[in-house]
């Protein structure tokens, strides 16, 4: 919302020396945000002149100019008075004559753009100053001839400062408005929260003497297709202005205010309008009087209805549409825009004034399904005083009549079913219970009554009734949060509270923060990616194996490409991957944490109805809506690709593989003390052979391997693409409460290594367990070191070569110890595999 400062100064006093800063600054006190500052880019001389003579000049190019004699001081001004009384200024425009007064800038005046005025030579004369247009002051697109002041309605004496004049010396803040401050879209709201703020006199404008018993406007409201049980119109006031001059001038004035407002002028009827909008915070709509046929019924729009708006679009209209129409049919979107069959222009001689009041769910759904927000419907979504509809009728008539030489007529209508603002009990005590101030009854009752509360005493605290301009306050808690506004956020302490003992992180929170910064540590970034993804990534990606995997499928996607709930972390991560590499990232390590979405099959999310918000939902219920949402696992995936050691002097670059995402793994399992075993694994998306398969204690939790080159390729990254992804609950399940630790022992170790000779299908992984299992508890550590296959070795066989080392915590091993355990590990071996020692 834009507030001119002289605006708002008519009804709050501003303190003498105010600032556009010290005005924002005194709104955020109460709540509002400020945004923005703006001014018309336009400094002197700029002066009102008057064009004594012109000479006509054809030139060789086919244009006419003048060579204008224009007086831009009052008669026998000297050098010492500011200059030159008459000037010669070229000007390219004939819409005036001599006689006619102009608005000059001199040299030395700066217009927007910037555009700097000076005394220079064209067309052979030297043009010392220039006659403006509207476009070129900044008051409107006109560009067609120069402002005269005879088409503005005004007339000043020569040399008067036109900054002044025209309203260009005004400035307006700009400030964010947010939905539950809706009457703050006003200037009568935003001039009482200033009053709120300083204490500064407020004027509310909408408190005038209106006409009653109006009547010979026949309106009626048919709503057969109320939204939530919500009839879409309380209030219908209309009033008559007759004999309206539609061509008359804005006045600068306001012409000023509302571009300083962010609107742009279009005529004096609709500028009244959107002005008595801006003011009263009313949406006001008017309507060719002439045009109407017959009476005026609010209803709901029919099968297969359309409405040319004002914007020149046909639309097709909803059932739930709120309409304004005629015997002729559709002549509005009620509350959002009218139509162009009844649109007020340059032939009305005859006006009929609408100031309405709408429900705002309505309102929001119409605007936003024809995608077509506006002032009004912007304001009718947040809620609009149902009480202020008369007045700010009454406004725009009286307005019309003195601009517009109307003349206001007793016709009208007054249609108002809105009904009384409920009141609320507000138990004493409970706002210093929940602000943590120790607020006086005198406190809370003033404060109340500041924004226009009706309070009155009660048994146990005090009953208030909000003012009809705040539908946002509905609860005790809402009329807590003005007092605390009202009274001063500076008396809430900003000390913390201390946390009751026992509470904190839960150990699945804890841990789960340490897998993250596990993988922070070892040099992965954290992502954030969208949980919506496509069916085909979801098919890819959520299962190892070719079988359908059940998703979660949404009603209302954002795209319609996107329609599903992951199943798998990696469709998000790769998609960041390809991304940052479109960006010039060519090495990367990314992980991301979150949910999942493993519906079960057969079974069909989201279908339950929600409970009352009143109370507090039964068990079943709540057991029921549990029932009702897909198992959402909590996963962790990491990817790698391009070098994970990037290449400097001395070093060469090392590529980034399946063995960093293991390493990542590792990671994940010592985080939560866990050991997650790798074996050979196989994956639809991943590359045979190099995928791996992650078990915890013989479960499956995950996978991990190097992406097929054909689906890296798909998404345009390297051809080396290394994945893995985990379920992090089951693992989480399978940790220990406590992690054990071992102590440090001191005797020195053994180490030996042991050479076996296996079918080249038996699995490295599995002989290393049969022999760690053998050797017993002397052996401290075992690690494959060699897989060698060629020459010395027998057909479809391998030999495998372990590192060893054997230590006992009380004496130090003797050679034959540490052989006996080797050989027990290797005749373990043997029994399950088939092992034998290579000689």
């Amino acid at each position: 919302m834009r507030v001119p400062l002289s605006w708002l100064a008519e009804y709050v006093d501003l303190p003498e020396g105010s600032t556009p800063e010290s005005v924002q600054e005194a709104l955020v006190r109460v709540g509002l945000e400020e945004e923005d500052v703006h001014r018309v880019d336009v400094t002197g001389p700029l002066v009102v002149g008057q064009v004594l003579s012109f000479d006509e000049e054809p030139q060789k190019n086919g244009k006419v100019i003048r060579w204008c004699q224009v007086q831009v001081a009052p008669e026998g001004a000297t050098a010492a008075d500011g200059g030159d009384a008459v000037h010669g200024i070229v000007c390219g425009a004939h819409n005036f004559a001599p006689g006619d007064k102009v608005i000059v800038t001199l040299p030395g005046a700066v217009l927007p753009g910037p555009f700097p005025i000076a005394a220079r030579k064209t067309y052979g004369h030297i043009s010392d100053g220039m006659i403006a247009s509207a476009r070129e002051l900044g008051l409107g697109d006109d560009h067609d001839g120069i402002l005269t002041l005879g088409s503005l309605g005004l007339d000043a004496e020569v040399g008067t400062d036109a900054i002044a004049l025209l309203g260009l010396d005004d400035t307006a803040i700009e400030i964010n408005v947010t939905p539950d401050r809706g009457y703050a879209f006003s200037i009568r709201g935003v001039a009482r929260e200033f009053s709120h703020s300083t204490g500064a006199a407020f004027r509310d404008p909408a408190i005038r003497d209106v006409p009653s018993g109006l009547s010979g406007v026949d309106v009626r409201v048919d709503d057969a297709a109320p939204i939530r049980g919500r009839i879409g119109c309380s209030v219908f006031t209309t009033r008559v202005v007759r004999d309206v001059d539609a061509n008359a001038p804005t006045p600068t004035w306001m012409a000023s205010r509302l571009r300083l407002a962010g609107i742009r002028s279009l005529s004096i009827l609709v500028d009244i309008t959107n002005y008595v909008m801006l003011e009263l915070g009313q949406p006001i709509h008017g309507y060719d009087l002439d045009a109407l046929a017959g009476g005026i019924v609010v209803r709901r729009a029919r099968d297969g209805e359309t409405l040319t708006t004002l914007d020149d679009a046909t639309r097709t209209l909803n059932p739930e549409d709120l309409l304004i129409t005629d015997d002729s049919g559709p002549i509005g979107l009620a509350g959002v825009m009218g139509g162009d069959t009844t649109e007020m222009g340059e032939s009305t001689a005859n006006v009929l004034v609408e100031a309405a009041n709408f429900d705002p769910v309505s309102i929001a759904r119409t605007a936003r399904r024809h995608k077509l927000p506006s002032e009004a419907s912007k304001r009718f979504e947040r809620g609009v005083d149902p009480a202020i509809a008369a007045a700010a009728a009454d406004r725009v008539v009286e307005l019309m009549v003195r601009f517009a030489g109307g003349t206001a007529d007793d016709r009208g209508s007054q249609l108002d079913t809105s009904t009384e603002v409920p009141s609320i009990p507000l138990p004493s005590g409970f706002s210093s219970s929940l602000i943590g101030v120790d607020y006086t009854d005198a406190e809370e009752r003033s404060a109340l009554e500041e924004i226009g509360c009706r309070v009155e005493s009660s048994t146990g605290g005090l009953t208030v009734t909000p003012p009809t301009w705040r539908p946002d306050l509905t609860d005790k808690a809402d009329l807590v949060e003005e007092i605390a506004r009202i009274v001063g956020f500076d008396r809430i302490p900003s000390i913390l509270p201390v946390a009751p003992p026992g509470r904190g992180l839960t150990r699945a929170q804890r841990a789960r923060r340490a897998v993250a910064d596990a993988l922070a540590s070892a040099g992965s970034t954290e992502v954030l990616a969208y949980p919506f993804v496509a069916a085909e990534s979801n098919a890819l990606f959520g299962s190892p194996s070719d079988e359908p995997v059940p998703a979660v499928t949404l009603a209302n996607a954002l795209d319609a490409r996107a329609a599903q709930l992951r199943t798998s972390l990696l469709p998000g991560l790769i998609d960041i991957a390809h991304r940052n590499l479109s960006r010039g990232i060519t090495d990367q390590a990314l992980s991301e944490m979150g949910l999942v979405f493993r519906p079960e099959p057969g079974t069909v999310y989201g279908t339950i109805e929600l409970p009352s918000g009143t109370q507090r939902p039964s068990d079943e219920t709540i057991a029921s809506l549990d029932a009702g949402i897909p198992p959402q696992p909590r996963h962790v995936a990491v990817l790698a690709l391009g070098n994970a050691i990037a290449k400097q002097p001395g070093q060469p670059a090392v590529p980034a593989g399946i063995g960093d995402v293991l390493a990542s793994v590792a990671q994940i399992g010592l985080a939560v003390g866990v050991h997650i075993d790798v074996v050979q694994g196989a994956h639809k998306a991943l590359h045979p052979g190099r995928t791996a398969e992650l078990r915890v204690n013989g479960t499956p939790v995950g996978f991990a391997g190097e992406l097929l080159p054909d689906i890296a390729d798909e998404h345009d990254l390297p051809r080396v693409v290394a994945v893995a992804e985990i379920d992090l609950d089951t693992v989480l399940s399978a940790a220990p409460e406590v992690v054990a630790t071992h102590s440090i022992l001191t005797q020195p170790a053994a180490t030996q290594d042991l050479s076996l000779i296996v079918s080249e299908f038996v699995a490295a992984g599995d002989v290393l367990d049969a022999v760690r299992e053998g050797a017993g508890d002397l052996l401290e550590e075992i690690r494959l070191v060699d897989d060698y296959r060629g020459s010395g070795v027998g057909d479809s066989e391998k030999s495998l070569t372990f590192a060893l080392r054997f230590r006992a915590p009380d004496r130090t091993l003797t050679a034959a110890e540490a052989s006996e355990a080797k050989l027990a590990g290797a005749a373990r071996a043997g029994e399950l595999f088939g092992a034998a020692i290579r000689d």
